[in-house]
C-alpha cells in the first residue's frame, strides 16, 4: 500500500516559463515546494508530469478532416519512409530491402533502399550465405530515420513537412549530428506515446490517406529504435561487420569533409589497403539511402573506384569533360575507369546518362515558366550543372586515389584539393552557354542595349575635356584609367599622351572589360537583360578572338535587321534605328593607322572579384614585353566605368613599373580617415594571416597599400578605394531588406578581400621571382609554391573572423565562392555545352 502525507490533494508547484529551468527540467529555485503526494497508482503525480509535457509540445493536423496529434519539433509528421512502389526491382520480399543490386562484374559491392529490421537482417544473412566474411555497410543518409514498432518489425518513418509531404528534410540537424537528432525525436515520439494512451499518429499513405492517419501501439521507449541501433547491433553477433554513417547530399556533388570522411574509412580498414596479404577477400561494401537509388549509385561509384585501385585494373571507354582531363596527368585513364564504374553501377541510376538527359531536357524549353519559385530553365540549368559536378568530382577523386592512396593517404581530400585549387577555377566554368547566345536576342526584344551614361556616370568631369567619363592618372607615371571610350574618345586621349607635353612613342592600351560592347552611331552601347540593366552579362572566355567573333554577331544583326531597338539612356528608353555600328576591335583597328605605337589588348576580367591567376600571368606579361620594347610606354587600362576593374589592372601595372624602376619610400600614414581605421587600412585577420605567412610579408601590404593610395589621389569624387569599399561593403550587409540582398553584398564584399589578398600575394611573386626574371608565371608559382605554403588553405576560409564563423559561410569557401560572380542568376539564353 503507497502512503500519503495528507489524505487529501496538495498544491503541488510547476515552474513558470521564466523560472531557471535548465535542460534536464530541473528548476533551480528558491521556492519551497509543497509535499509531494505519493498516492496508492501514483496517478495524479503522472498527471503533474504529463501536464509539464503537453506545454511544452505542439499539435497540429495535415487538413480538417484528420485528427490533431502531437508534432516533432513542433512541425513535423511521421511518414512512413518507403513506399512499396520505390521497389523498382521488386527485391524487397526476396532479399529484405528495396532495390537490392550488386555492381556489375566481380566486385563485392551491393546497394539498396532502406529495410525494415527484419529486412536488414535478411540482407545480412544472404550476404553470408555468399560466404561475405567481412561487411562494411555504410548508412549514406543525412535525414534522421526512426524505427517504430509494428506488428513483429520495426518499419522505419521520416518527420515530413505538411507542405510536401513525400520529400525528406535536408539540413534539419544544424550543428547537431544527425544521430544525436534521431535521438531528440526518439524522446520526443516516446513522451508523445506517454501523452496519448501509448499510442503514436503516422501515417502509410500520403496519397489518398485511407484510413490516416495509423496508430501504433508504443507501449516503452524500446518500441523505438534509431538507425545506429538497427545498423550497430550485428556487431556483437558478426565478427567480420562493421557500420559506419556517411551521409551524402540528396542533390550535387558531396562537400569536401563528406569525400574526407570516405577516406578516413579507408585508412581505418586494414582489408582495403594496397600492402593487405594477396590471399586475403576484399571486404563486402554496402550501401544504403532511402529508395536505393541516387546517393546509392554515387557511393557504390566511389566503391567501385576504391575496388579499381585495390585490385589494379581499369577498362577503357569514352571521352567527356575534356578541359579537365587535359590538365589531370592520364587525365584520360582516370576517366575511363570512373565511366567503367558508372556502367558497373548503372542497374538504377546513371550519372553520366542524367547529364545528357537534364541538358536535352534544358534546351528543349520553348516558354518559361515559374514552377517552384524558379523558372522551369533555372530548374534544369541546377539539376544539370549539380550531375555534371558529380561526375567532375568522380574523376578528380580518383585523381586523387591515384595519388594519395598508395601513400596511405598522407593528405585527406580537402587538403589536396587546396594544393589543386585550378580546379575550383575550372569548376566555376561549368556553364558557358553564354558563348552560345543567339545575336537575335537583341533584335527580338529579349535583351536591350544600355547606353554609357546610363552605366558609367562622369562623375570625375572629364567628358568636356577628354569625350569619355573617368579619365583620370597616377601621379607621376604614365599609367591612366579610363571607362569604355568610344572612336572619338580614343582619337582625344591619343593625341594627349603622345602631344609635346607627354611625348609617349609608344602606348599599351588594355581593355578589361569582360562583357561585349558595340559603338552604335558614335556612342557605346552594352547588351543587358531588361529585367537586370545593372547586372553585367560576363563571357565565359579569356580569348580576345572569341570575344571579337560575338561582336562581329551582335554588329552584324543589327545591321541586318534594320529595326528600331530599345535602348537605355541616362533617363530613357527610346528606340533607336543604328546607321553606323562598329565592334571595340574596329574602333581600335582605325586608329593604329594614324599611331603607329599603338597596342590594343584585350585581357577581360571579372567584375568584382579578383582577376584569375593566369590573369595577372597575360597582365603582366603584356607590360613586360612593352616596358622591354620601350621603358618610356604609356599604359591605359578601360573597362566600363573606369572604376573597378581599371583600377585592379592600374595597380597591377604601379607595381609592375615599380619593380622596373624602384619602389617609393612607404610611410606608415593612410590617407584614409573614416571609421573602422584598423579596416581600411587593410587589417583583417585573414589578411594578416596571409601577410604573416609571406616572406616580408608586412613590407609587400605596405607597398600594395601605396599603390592603392596613388591611384586614389586621382579618383577621390569616386569614392572608390578597394580596402575602403571591404569594410563598407560588408556594412551595407545589415541596410538590406531580403535576403537575397544580404548575400549579394557578403560576396561582394568577400571579392573585393580576396582581391586585395591577390594583389599583396602577386606583389610578393614579383620580389621573389625578379631574380630570375619572372621566367616562372605568377600562375606556377601559385601552383608550386603558394599553394604548398597554405595560401589557397587560408583562401578556402576566406571571411570576417572577426564578425562571423567561416564554417557557416559556404562563401567563404573556394567552391562556392569562385562559382558565383552575382548571387542574381541570369535568364539562360545559351546551349549547356
Amino acid at each position: 500500500m503507497g502512503t500519503t502525507a495528507s489524505a487529501a490533494p496538495q498544491p503541488v508547484y510547476v515552474a513558470s516559463p521564466h523560472d531557471n529551468v535548465p535542460a534536464n527540467g530541473m528548476a533551480q529555485s528558491s521556492k519551497t515546494f509543497a509535499p509531494v503526494i505519493i498516492s496508492y497508482n501514483c496517478r495524479q503525480e503522472f498527471q503533474i508530469h504529463d501536464t509539464v509535457l503537453k506545454a511544452n509540445y505542439k499539435v497540429g493536423r495535415i487538413s480538417d478532416s484528420l485528427p490533431e496529434h502531437y508534432l516533432v519539433k513542433g512541425e513535423y509528421f511521421m511518414v512512413q519512409d518507403v513506399s512499396s512502389k520505390a521497389d523498382v526491382l521488386n527485391t524487397t520480399r526476396s532479399y529484405g530491402a528495396p532495390n537490392f543490386r550488386q555492381v556489375k562484374g566481380a566486385y563485392p559491392l551491393y546497394g539498396m533502399g532502406q529495410p525494415t529490421l527484419n529486412g536488414f537482417k535478411q540482407v545480412l544473412q544472404r550476404l553470408q550465405t555468399k560466404g561475405q566474411q567481412e561487411i562494411i555497410f555504410f548508412c549514406i543518409r543525412e535525414e534522421p530515420v526512426v524505427f517504430l514498432h509494428k506488428d513483429d518489425d520495426f518499419v522505419p518513418y521520416t518527420p515530413r513537412r505538411k507542405e510536401n509531404l513525400h520529400e525528406n528534410l535536408q539540413g534539419l540537424q544544424g550543428e547537431e549530428t544527425v544521430e544525436s537528432l534521431e535521438l531528440s525525436i526518439r524522446n520526443e515520439l516516446d513522451d508523445f506515446s506517454k501523452l496519448s494512451k501509448n499510442i503514436l499518429f503516422v501515417y502509410n499513405d500520403i496519397e489518398f490517406f485511407k484510413d490516416e492517419p495509423q496508430k501504433l501501439s508504443i507501449q516503452c521507449e524500446e518500441d523505438i529504435h534509431v538507425t545506429e541501433e538497427v545498423y550497430k547491433r550485428p556487431m556483437f553477433t558478426m565478427q567480420g561487420y562493421r557500420y559506419f554513417r556517411l551521409p551524402l547530399p540528396m542533390e550535387g556533388a558531396p562537400l569536401e569533409e563528406d569525400f574526407d570522411a570516405f577516406v578516413n574509412i579507408l585508412r581505418e580498414s586494414p582489408s582495403l589497403c594496397l600492402g593487405r596479404s594477396a590471399s586475403r577477400l576484399p571486404p563486402t561494401l554496402v550501401f544504403s539511402c532511402q529508395v536505393g537509388v541516387g546517393r546509392t549509385n554515387l557511393a557504390m561509384i566511389l566503391g567501385t573506384l576504391v575496388m579499381k585501385r585495390l585490385k589494379g585494373d581499369s577498362q577503357p571507354l569514352f571521352q567527356v569533360i575534356q578541359s579537365l582531363i587535359k590538365k589531370l596527368p592520364n587525365g584520360q585513364h582516370l576517366m575511363e575507369e570512373v565511366n567503367h564504374a558508372i556502367t558497373l553501377c548503372s542497374e538504377m541510376h546513371n550519372i553520366k546518362e542524367a547529364i545528357y538527359e537534364n541538358a536535352s531536357k534544358l534546351e528543349g524549353i520553348g516558354e518559361d515558366y515559374q514552377t517552384q519559385g524558379s523558372t522551369t530553365k533555372e530548374y534544369f540549368l541546377n539539376r544539370t550543372k549539380q550531375s555534371l559536378e558529380r561526375y567532375f568530382y568522380l574523376i578528380v577523386f580518383n585523381a586523387y586515389l591515384h595519388e594519395q592512396y598508395p601513400l596511405a593517404f598522407v593528405s585527406n581530400f580537402s587538403q589536396w584539393m587546396c594544393c589543386h585549387a585550378w580546379l575550383y577555377r575550372l569548376l566555376a566554368c561549368m556553364d558557358v552557354s553564354e558563348l552560345s547566345a543567339p545575336a537575335e536576342l537583341l533584335t527580338k526584344g529579349a535583351r536591350v542595349l544600355v547606353a554609357d551614361e546610363y552605366l558609367a556616370p562622369d562623375v570625375l568631369s572629364t567628358i568636356r575635356e577628354m569625350k569619355v567619363a573617368n579619365f583620370r592618372r597616377v601621379p607621376k607615371m604614365p599609367v591612366y584609367g579610363v571607362a569604355q571610350p568610344t572612336s572619338e574618345a580614343i582619337g582625344a586621349i591619343l593625341a594627349h599622351l603622345t602631344d609635346e607635353k607627354r611625348k609617349h612613342n609608344h602606348i599599351l592600351w588594355i581593355n578589361v572589360h569582360e562583357e561585349l560592347a558595340l559603338e552604335g552611331d558614335g556612342q557605346i552601347f552594352i547588351p543587358r537583360e531588361p529585367s537586370c540593366l545593372d547586372q553585367p552579362i560576363p563571357i565565359p572566355t579569356s580569348d580576345p578572338q572569341l570575344l571579337q567573333k560575338l561582336e562581329t554577331s551582335l554588329k552584324e544583326e543589327i545591321l541586318r535587321a534594320q529595326k528600331w531597338l530599345e535602348v537605355t539612356l541616362e533617363q530613357e528608353k527610346p528606340m533607336k534605328m543604328f546607321k553606323s555600328c562598329l565592334t571595340i576591335q574596329e574602333i581600335f583597328n582605325q586608329h593604329k593607322s594614324s599611331h603607329q605605337g599603338l597596342v590594343y589588348k584585350r585581357i577581360p576580367l571579372p567584375d568584382c572579384s579578383s582577376p584569375r591567376e593566369e590573369d595577372f600571368d597575360k597582365l603582366h606579361e603584356a607590360l613586360r614585353n612593352a616596358l622591354a620594347g620601350d621603358p618610356h610606354t604609356a599604359f591605359v587600362f578601360n573597362c566600363v566605368t573606369g572604376k573597378s576593374r581599371s583600377t585592379t589592372a592600374m595597380v597591377v601595372a604601379v607595381l609592375t613599373l615599380w619593380h622596373f624602376k624602384g619602389f617609393p619610400e612607404c610611410t606608415d600614414d593612410g590617407i584614409i580617415g573614416v571609421p573602422d581605421a584598423k579596416y581600411t587600412n587593410g587589417e583583417f585577420e585573414v589578411v594578416m594571416r596571409v601577410v604573416r605567412l609571406l616572406p616580408d610579408g608586412h613590407k609587400r601590404k605596405k607597398e600594395v597599400d601605396l599603390a592603392l593610395d596613388s591611384i586614389s589621389e586621382t579618383m577621390t569624387p569616386m569614392h572608390y578605394h578597394l580596402r575602403e569599399m571591404i569594410i563598407s561593403t560588408y556594412r551595407q550587409i545589415k541596410s538590406e531588406k531580403t535576403e537575397k540582398e544580404c548575400k549579394q553584398q557578403l560576396l561582394r564584399s568577400l571579392q573585393f578581400l580576396e582581391r586585395y589578398i591577390y594583389l599583396i600575394l602577386f606583389n610578393t611573386y614579383l620580389h621573389l621571382e625578379k631574380k630570375d626574371c619572372w621566367h616562372r608565371s605568377f600562375s606556377v608559382w601559385m601552383d608550386q609554391v603558394a599553394a604548398r605554403a597554405g595560401v589557397y588553405d587560408i583562401l578556402n576560409q576566406l571571411c570576417f573572423s572577426e564578425f562571423e564563423d567561416p564554417r557557416e559561410m559556404p562563401l567563404a569557401r573556394l567552391r562556392y565562392r569562385w562559382q558565383h560572380q552575382y548571387i542574381q542568376s541570369l535568364p539562360f539564353r545559351g546551349e549547356f555545352i
